[in-house]
């Protein structure tokens, strides 16, 4: 079964695209900042929802280790 029909694998298939994004993010920012917009903004996208996320799990205390 495909990963669009399973739910599950879906969401699976979103968070390891949001993680993929930040980390190429925190190793080469000129990478995805140059493409804000367009298609391949998606990922520049995908990568600011972490950063928008870190103030709030610090926030809550859910911060991994780093």
């Amino acid at each position: 079964m495909s990963a669009i029909f399973n739910f599950q694998s879906l969401l699976t298939v979103i968070l390891l695209l949001i993680c993929t994004c930040a980390y190429l993010r925190a190793m080469a920012p000129s990478l995805l900042d140059k493409n804000k917009t367009g298609l391949l903004g998606i990922f520049w996208k995908c990568a600011r929802i972490v950063v928008r996320s870190d103030g709030l799990c610090s926030a809550t205390g859910r911060e991994a280790d780093r």
